[in-house]
């Protein structure tokens, strides 16, 4: 496994992002919780690929 895969920058703050979903999510059906989930994703996506200079 490559070593950009287990990197603690990443992975704590995506365990921090599941955790808050959860807590905030509880009382919100499960289509809002994916769509969060989705949208979230997506903008750490195109972040992700600015940063790194669309490689």
């Amino acid at each position: 496994m490559p070593p950009d895969l287990l990197r603690l920058d990443i992975l704590v703050p995506v365990l921090m992002y599941c955790a808050l979903l959860w807590w905030v999510g509880r009382g919100v059906s499960w289509a809002a919780r994916l769509a969060t989930a989705a949208v979230t994703l997506a903008l750490v996506i195109c972040v992700l690929l600015v940063e790194r200079g669309w490689r």
